[in-house]
């Protein structure tokens, strides 16, 4: 290229086999030589022609990318004379920030109260899984989701009225895909609810997020299980709760021991159907304790039923909220297991003496899902599709437990697998002396994803264990799996 056509820009690289199209790669990197620089204000650019031919593009596509930074005010065009670097760019551009090995040090962003306390409370969890493999915790089998009928009900919803799908939606939730879901919790958990108690929200972590942010003041005390859920945890700390842990035995949260620790609890988060993670089920003696102490106490019952669709008895766990008799106890349910993660989709039901509350909260500020996603969810599971894909999974999971279950028996004394009674996660207890982090970590070093018990926790347990998914694991993949743990070096010394 001659320097008298233009700046020179032989460092442009484009990619065709990506999946960025020609004219937004060049129109990008065009944007970084500016930015960053490399073409000052006033420079020319290329002919059209001279940078088509450089470049390996048709000219109409180099002319695309150069109007869309005309347009964006970076390139001005002067008729006869050429395409220029605006000179707004003198004093406009802005600064680059320094590499980070020459980053000039500055006082971090000043925090929230609330976020500022919280943080070194707040659980690390792990990143969260989007593929599949032995022992990942918290993904469903994606594998077997039923997606042909999906795509035909969302197909038919795009076709459909658009300023339902893509306008504004219902401040609390697709009324259609309310309704669906008090019919299936009245015929699943013995819940019945009226829809308007129905409000649906960008996840469960969402809800907790509004819940607290509704009920609690800093300071307020909130029983948790210990162990339990982590992201629950970090939900309320966010908005200053001080949390008491709470410990968890075979019939579920001891209440007896929150009544000792703070009997005057403002809140209670609990999982009875299927006890993060340890699996166990809230007895209903229990449940009464528990509605018992929160009515004692004025406080309200969080109840967070994450995958309780999928047990393997004869019956369902009705909901702690369908025994709730002085309207104490949130109910929150979500898809990220029963359909999928990226769905982003949850809900609360709140009892009737609340919904004004939660009413005016989702009104006033609280933006939900999509309302298309809303759309085909509600059509999902009114043309039957949902149930019937809960059974099949439930047959699935069962036969990946069974799987796990009988894998892990050689590993007896060192690795004690607990059997659960539904979802596709369950603990496993270390034998004396092993240690949950150097497994965790000589796991790692072999690409074995292992989630310790320890994570899940507020205050150290007595016991060293692990919580190992097999939901989205092939039973061949578990089998390798377990085969990998006995190979590991401290878990065959312990086997010796």
């Amino acid at each position: 290229m001659k320097q008298t056509a233009g700046a020179l820009l032989s460092s442009i690289r484009l990619d065709r086999n990506a999946r960025q199209g020609i004219s937004v790669q060049l129109y990008l990197a065009l944007r970084e030589v500016i930015l960053s620089g490399g073409l000052r204000a006033g420079e020319r650019l290329p002919a059209t022609r001279t940078l088509a031919r450089e470049t390996g593009v048709s000219r109409t596509t180099v002319i695309d990318a150069v109007d869309r930074l005309v347009a964006e005010g970076m390139l001005v065009s002067r008729v006869g004379a050429g395409t220029f670097v605006s000179d707004t760019l003198d004093h406009d551009r802005p600064p680059r920030m320094a590499a980070p090995d020459r980053a000039a040090p500055g006082r971090p962003p000043r925090l929230s109260y609330a976020i500022g306390h919280a943080e070194d409370a707040l659980a690390r969890r792990a990143w969260l899984p989007h593929k599949g493999g032995a022992f990942v915790t918290a993904l469903p089998a994606l594998e077997a989701f039923p997606m042909a009928h999906w795509s035909r009900i969302s197909a038919r919803l795009m076709r459909g009225d658009r300023g339902m799908m893509m306008g504004y939606g219902e401040p609390k939730g697709y009324a259609p895909l309310r309704r669906a879901i008090a019919t299936h919790l009245a015929a699943l958990k013995g819940l019945r609810c009226d829809p308007g108690q129905v409000f649906v929200t960008c996840g469960a972590q969402h809800a907790f997020s509004l819940i607290a942010q509704l009920l609690l003041n800093p300071g307020d005390r909130v029983w948790m299980e210990n162990p339990g859920a982590s992201g629950a945890r970090n939900a309320l700390l966010a908005e200053g709760a001080e949390l008491v842990p709470v410990s968890v035995d075979d019939e579920g949260l001891v209440v007896r021991d929150g009544l000792d620790r703070a009997p005057h609890f403002r809140l209670a988060f609990v999982t009875p159907s299927h006890q993060q993670p340890l699996g166990h089920v809230l007895s209903l003696g229990r449940r009464f304790e528990l509605l018992k102490a929160a009515e004692d106490a004025q406080a309200v019952v969080v109840e967070d039923d994450y995958d309780s669709e999928f047990y393997f008895g004869n019956a369902p766990q009705p909901a702690l909220s369908s025994i709730d008799e002085n309207q104490r106890v949130i109910y929150v349910g979500t898809f990220s297991k029963s359909l999928f993660p990226a769905l982003r989709l949850g809900y609360i039901v709140v009892p009737p003496r609340m919904v004004g509350a939660f009413d005016r909260m989702f009104m006033s500020w609280v933006s939900g899902p999509p309302t298309l996603t809303q759309a085909i969810t509600a059509d999902f599971m009114d043309e039957g599709h949902f149930a019937t894909h809960i059974r099949l999974m439930r047959r699935l999971y069962k036969a990946r437990h069974d799987t796990l279950v009988a894998a892990a028996r050689d590993l007896a004394g060192a690795l004690d697998v607990q059997p659960t009674t539904g979802g596709f996660h369950t603990p496993a207890f270390l034998g004396a002396g092993l240690s949950e982090d150097r497994i965790v970590d000589q796991a790692a070093q072999r690409g074995i994803t292992l989630a310790p018990l320890g994570r899940y926790c507020l205050s150290p347990l007595d016991r060293q264990g692990l919580v190992l998914g097999f939901g989205c694991s092939l039973p061949e993949d578990i089998r390798q799996g377990v085969a990998a743990l006995r190979a590991l070096p401290d878990i065959a010394r312990k086997l010796a």
